[in-house]
């Protein structure tokens, strides 16, 4: 077998798990699985990881071309609407990846254009961002670097001021969070009018999807005309520096969910994440296009053979195991995590030419 048909049957697999998951949890938004059994953890509105559902309902909805595929990928997008207008950055998350796929749906449209223009309304010009919000809990004041992906293209896609917002709070979110040498990335920082900008201990400093989410934005905007016109040079040197420090292109192809504890739990999840960063930056056709392909494909060979689920005994076929929740907590340590098995379709469904990766 192939290796492209190798990564084919994965995306069945990936997407039949789709299936199966949408007749367990209806309308509810799964959030993690099981790893023995496969049983889902789910939420009523979707929280921050509800767009993800959502988008692997209309992937699959893409690859099967059913009416009924694409009327449930369609009603789910439709209960993210609450999402609007709270207050979160992770709205990025929610509506971008929520609606990103849902061609020629009129409703999924409105709602990204309603979301984008509450995100420029919830601009701190001050700050220079969109703070990180209230709407899951904690201080409000933060920059953390999960709240820059998909913010980037929902804001770029209202327009010539959302594109300044959205290069705005990318860069901002660089100045605080990247440093010097990118190697010593910072992911969490609090605001107070006494201190200013203070870094936070959760999540710290080593922390595998920090990386991961911010190579995505920098990946994302350097895809954008409007964002990247403005400090193309910035993001270029933002994207070496992220690279170089030798994990993303020569370290482990799945990543200690925490860099201090390289004995602990993995993160498929920011695998999967760093694999479709790496496809956005191939596309961009420069000198080191096929350095980046290859080690996306690599990285996503890797989580196809090693750690999706071939549907042995109790455990459906089609889950991207030993994704990390939270490490510090101890919370979900070794399961399937619905925005991880979104990224690892993603990353399938462009090598298969289901998808432009430009357009997600």
């Amino acid at each position: 077998m192939s290796s492209q048909e190798r990564f084919d049957e994965a995306l069945a697999a990936v997407l039949e798990r789709v299936a199966v998951t949408y007749a367990e949890v209806g309308t509810r938004f799964p959030l993690f699985a099981d790893p023995a059994g496969g049983r889902w953890t789910t939420t009523g509105r979707g929280s921050w990881t509800g767009g993800f559902w959502a988008g692997l309902l209309w992937l699959r909805a893409r690859q099967t071309g059913g009416s009924d595929d694409r009327a449930a990928a369609s009603a789910c997008t439709a209960r993210l609407a609450p999402w609007a207008e709270a207050d979160t950055a992770t709205r990025g998350l929610i509506l971008w990846y929520g609606t990103a796929l849902a061609v020629g749906d009129d409703r999924a449209a409105a709602l990204r254009g309603r979301a984008a223009r509450a995100c420029l309304t919830a601009m701190d010009h001050e700050l220079g961002l969109v703070p990180w919000g209230s709407a899951l809990g904690g201080p409000r004041m933060l920059a953390r670097v999960d709240g820059v992906p998909g913010l980037v293209q929902l804001l770029a896609a209202s327009g010539p001021e959302g594109a300044a917002v959205a290069g705005q709070h990318l860069h901002r979110h660089l100045d605080l969070c990247l440093g010097d040498d990118g190697r010593h990335l910072q992911p969490a920082w609090h605001f107070a009018a006494a201190t200013g900008w203070q870094p936070c201990d959760d999540p710290a400093p080593g922390w595998s999807r920090g990386r991961a989410w911010l190579l995505l934005a920098v990946a994302d905007a350097l895809h954008s005309r409007e964002v990247r016109g403005r400090r193309p040079d910035r993001l270029e040197a933002a994207a070496e520096q992220l690279l170089n420090d030798g994990s993303v292109l020569t370290g482990p192809l799945v990543p200690p969910a925490e860099e201090t504890r390289p004995e602990g739990p993995l993160d498929t999840s920011a695998a999967a994440i760093t694999a479709v960063a790496l496809l956005k930056l191939a596309r961009l056709r420069g000198a080191r296009s096929t350095e980046f392909s290859d080690r996306a494909a690599a990285i996503l060979g890797r989580l196809v053979s090693s750690h999706l689920s071939a549907g042995d005994g109790d455990r459906p076929a089609g889950m991207l195991l030993d994704g990390c929740y939270d490490a510090r907590r101890g919370h979900a340590v070794r399961h399937e995590l619905i925005w991880g098995d979104f990224f690892l379709a993603l990353g399938l469904a462009v090598l298969s030419g289901l998808v432009d990766i430009t357009a997600v």
